[in-house]
C-alpha cells in the first residue's frame, strides 16, 4: 500500500531539540522525524522530473536537473561551487537578474563541526539550515561579506588552515568531539589576518566585516541508533526498499539494514509505505 508519492526533494528540517524533519514527495510533506522505530517502505517509480522545470527527464544532472536546465542555469554553474570563480562582473553570467537576487546578497562564511572542523560558507538567510543540512554539531558565523564571490575569497584562504568538507560517515557516527569555535575563529583570523585585509582593500572596508559577539550553535538530530553498518541504499524502481527508520541527520535517513541520501533522489518520483 502506497500512502505518499511524487516527485523526491531534499529534507525540509526546522531547528528544534532535536531536529525536525520533513520528506517532500511532490505537495505533500511527510514528517519523518515522527516516523522514528517504524518500518517504511521506499520505491522509486523510474520516472524522473526536473527540479527546476518539471519536465520528465531520463537522466538527472547535479541533483535533480535535467540537462537543459543544467547547462543554462545560473545555479548549475560551476562558480556555486567554487564562488571565488564568479563571473558576473565580466557581464558572461547565464542568469544576471538571478545572480542580482542570489549571489549579489549577504553571505556567511562559517566554521562547523560536522566530521570535524570545516569552514563553508553560505546565504545569511540559509543559516542554520546548511548546517543541519550537512549534519554538523556546532555552528558558528565568523565573517559576513556583500556578495557569494567575496564568501569564495575568504573561504579559499581559511581552507588553507582548515577542511572544507565533510566525511559523511564519520558525520553520521556522531563521535566527534564538541569543538571550541570560538578559540578556532581566533586562530584562524589571525593565520588569515593579511590576506582578509587585502580583500578588504580590493572591495572596501564595508564588504567584508568580522563577526565578534556571536555565539556557537549546538545541534541535535533525532537518532534513536544506528545501523550496525553505514552502508549506503540505493532505491531500486524493480524493488521496494524496507526498513526500520533509526534516525535522520543532515540528508540522511538511517534505517536498521543502512542509510539513504535523500538528496541523491531530487526529482524521482517516490512512493512511500508507512
Amino acid at each position: 500500500m502506497t500512502d505518499f508519492s511524487g516527485p523526491l526533494r531534499k529534507l525540509e528540517s526546522r531547528l528544534e531539540q532535536p531536529v525536525r524533519y520533513w520528506l517532500p514527495l511532490g505537495q505533500q510533506r511527510v514528517e519523518v522525524s515522527a516516523l522514528l522505530g517504524q518500518p517504511l517502505s521506499l520505491r522509486v517509480t523510474g520516472k524522473i522530473f526536473c527540479v527546476h522545470c518539471g519536465t520528465l527527464t531520463h537522466k538527472s544532472f547535479n541533483q535533480g536537473y535535467c540537462y537543459r536546465c543544467f547547462t543554462r542555469l545560473a545555479q548549475c554553474d560551476g562558480c556555486i561551487v567554487a564562488p571565488e570563480q564568479c563571473h558576473y562582473e565580466h557581464g558572461t553570467c547565464r542568469e544576471p537578474v538571478w545572480a542580482d537576487h542570489f549571489c549579489m546578497q549577504d553571505h556567511i562564511v562559517y566554521l562547523a563541526n560536522s566530521s570535524g572542523l570545516k569552514v563553508g560558507i553560505t546565504r545569511a538567510s540559509q543559516v542554520p539550515t546548511r548546517w543541519i543540512d550537512q549534519g554538523a554539531s556546532q555552528g558558528l558565523a565568523i565573517l559576513r561579506t556583500r556578495s557569494r564571490q567575496q564568501a569564495g575569497f575568504c573561504e579559499a584562504l581559511l581552507r588553507e588552515h582548515v577542511a572544507d568538507r565533510t566525511n559523511w560517515r564519520a558525520m553520521l557516527k556522531g563521535e566527534q568531539p564538541l569543538l571550541d569555535l570560538t578559540a578556532e575563529r581566533a586562530r584562524l583570523l589571525a593565520l588569515c589576518r593579511e590576506g582578509l585585509k587585502a580583500l578588504q582593500q580590493r572591495f572596501g572596508v564595508q564588504a567584508l566585516s568580522v563577526l565578534n559577539g556571536v555565539d556557537a550553535l549546538r545541534i541535535d538530530y533525532p537518532v534513536q541508533s544506528l545501523p550496525d553498518r553505514l552502508t549506503s541504499l540505493d532505491l531500486d524502481a524493480a524493488q521496494p526498499f524496507s526498513g526500520r527508520l533509526l534516525g535522520i541527520r543532515g540528508q540522511y535517513l538511517l534505517f536498521d539494514s543502512g542509510v539513504l541520501n535523500v538528496r541523491k533522489y531530487s526529482g524521482h518520483e517516490c512512493e512511500l509505505a508507512i
